[in-house]
């Protein structure tokens, strides 16, 4: 029976104390679905101007976005997570309903 081997990654790392189970940029308390978001968001940076704007390596971005990519569902449990969380305090904008 195959056993999965876990990702090695040079420029990610967990970040002891947070309530995140993602990856962050090694050094940074920048998450690496921040890095996905603002790449892939509404107002999208390209890797190489991310990685200038915020002074981490180009491999440090990349490796974010492919993190991101194998890991979509515990990105979006902590997003959806995190929501839920704003909206209980008040501060998620307008609720549906």
């Amino acid at each position: 029976m195959p056993t999965k081997t876990e990702t090695q990654y040079h420029h990610l790392e967990p970040r002891p104390g947070s309530n995140y189970r993602q990856l962050f940029l090694k050094g940074r308390r920048i998450r690496a679905a921040v890095v996905d978001e603002a790449i892939h968001g509404p107002d999208p940076f390209t890797p190489e101007e991310f990685a200038s704007e915020y002074q981490v390596p180009l491999e440090a971005v990349r490796e974010a976005l492919e993190y991101v990519a194998q890991n979509r569902p515990l990105i979006e449990q902590e997003r959806d997570h995190e929501a839920a969380r704003l909206r209980a305090r008040g501060l998620g904008g307008p609720t549906q309903g």
